[in-house]
């Protein structure tokens, strides 16, 4: 029975070390970008895949018990609630900020993005010369 212990114990500390990774990647992210959503975007995925993570990590070495359930319950509670509350508080940035065209482009229609696409096309035919590679 010991080394099934160490096993767990292995198996446990590597998903709670990539859950560490993950936090440190997320932590990059949120520093180095530079537009509000992207930085979100870095923190809502790096929150809920790097608190998920670590939290299998910490079933594992538990073993099957209650602590277990609950923490399974955590896990499921975070997938569901982070990226809504992510895409809220995005749609929100979205709808009040005045400035989102600095930043990227805005769509209201496929048309618009196809029409553009179709223009880009064109134009680096234009200055290929029609060849392709």
């Amino acid at each position: 029975m010991e080394i099934l212990e160490w096993i767990k114990l292995i198996v446990g500390g590597a998903f709670l070390l990539c859950g560490l990774l993950i936090f440190l990647i997320e932590l990059y992210g949120i520093f180095h970008l530079d537009y509000v959503l992207n930085r979100m975007h870095a923190a809502a995925m790096g929150d809920t895949l790097g608190i998920s993570v670590s939290l299998i990590g910490l079933m594992i070495i538990s073993g099957l018990n209650f602590t277990t359930l609950k923490m399974g319950l955590i896990v499921i509670f975070l997938w569901f609630a982070s990226p809504v509350s992510s895409h809220l508080l995005a749609r929100l940035e979205v709808s009040t900020n005045e400035n989102l065209g600095n930043h990227c482009s805005i769509y209201d229609n496929l048309e618009d993005l196809e029409k553009e696409l179709i223009e880009e096309k064109i134009k680096q035919e234009k200055e290929t010369g029609g060849e392709e590679a």
